[in-house]
């Protein structure tokens, strides 16, 4: 594998490594949870572009959206004040669990000026007002094009982890599908590359339909900024989704997701049971298909490793949080 290069976030290429073989099938997967040593996951890749646009237009205040433990803002909270920039956050309710909590308090901790709301459909209003007193708007996820671009990138990462014989070329890359950036930009960056690897999106959330669109539309746009060839109907074609492994809802766990998070920690993989456990979950099922020829799967791992605790060093507490803060976690 070549040496890591450090781009103005993140830490690359994150390593590939096989995880289990199961007959014809082998499961590897990709460590985009190691992308950064204090805050990792997928959101560092998106942030890159993101946050280096913002400071060249000279902006100093930004306004993003998420759920009350988004990994997104916490992400937003961390990298966007090592460049200089302001954060506000648009939070909307989600179920409580105590990595909920904990992702709150590092996020009010990093200086995140949050403004709760009680349900998405007060998201619009409540950003447009941010938006009228100067800050610039941050799409849920990260997931613009600008921000899905570093999957495309990504993906290229990938092609030439293969052609240097660190991983056999996989047959899908499994993938969760939140905001979409993630797989729009793996499947824009795979269909101009000599790979014949398809996207598997796994649905973290209802309905599955708003997902899948929000994806194609992102996808759609990474295809027109990229010059290798990579055009809108052969994106698609890469694009796949996946709505089996939604459970109960966004941010709660079902009994196949705790048994897939079981599964990961035996190897070495930290999964939150709500999120990345669905897409791990959907990772083993690919291993029992019916394929007639041997398959590599990728699962490509999104949730940061990295310890929640430094983060935590000056956080409130949650008694500490505001009330309209911790009626958020339902």
């Amino acid at each position: 594998m070549p040496a890591a290069e450090h781009s103005d976030l993140g830490c690359y290429p994150t390593p590939v490594e096989r995880l289990l073989t199961r007959g014809k099938f082998e499961l590897w997967v990709k460590r985009d949870d190691l992308t950064h040593g204090a805050y990792g996951g997928n959101k560092v890749r998106k942030l890159e572009g993101i946050l280096a646009e913002l400071c060249a237009r000279g902006v100093r205040r930004l306004v993003t959206v998420g759920a009350a433990g988004s990994h997104h803002v916490l992400a937003t909270a961390y990298f966007g004040r090592r460049v200089g920039l302001e954060v506000e956050a648009v939070l909307v309710p989600q179920p409580r669990t105590v990595h909920a909590v904990d992702v709150l308090r590092a996020s009010v901790g990093l200086g995140v000026r949050a403004f709760p709301v009680r349900s998405w459909s007060a998201v619009p209003w409540a950003v447009a007002m941010r938006v009228a007193r100067g800050a610039v708007y941050v799409p849920l996820g990260g997931s613009s094009v600008t921000g899905a671009m570093g999957y495309a990138k990504a993906a290229r990462e990938l092609v030439l982890q293969v052609g240097s014989g660190a991983i056999p070329e996989p047959s899908v890359c499994v993938v969760a599908l939140g905001s979409g950036g993630t797989a729009a930009g793996l499947a824009a960056g795979l269909a101009g590359s000599s790979l014949a690897t398809r996207v598997l999106g796994v649905c973290v959330s209802h309905p599955a339909s708003a997902l899948r669109l929000r994806a194609r539309r992102i996808s759609s746009g990474c295809a027109s900024r990229l010059s290798a060839g990579a055009d809108r109907r052969a994106v698609g074609q890469r694009l796949t989704f996946t709505a089996s492994f939604v459970g109960p809802g966004y941010g709660r766990e079902s009994p196949v997701t705790r048994l897939a998070q079981e599964a990961g920690e035996r190897y070495g993989l930290a999964l939150d049971p709500t999120y990345t456990a669905k897409a791990f979950a959907a990772s083993l099922a690919e291993l029992d298909g019916r394929s007639t020829t041997s398959s590599v799967v990728l699962y490509w791992h999104t949730l940061s490793s990295a310890p929640l605790a430094p983060l935590l060093r000056h956080a409130p507490s949650e008694s500490d949080l505001s009330t309209s803060l911790r009626d958020l976690l339902i």
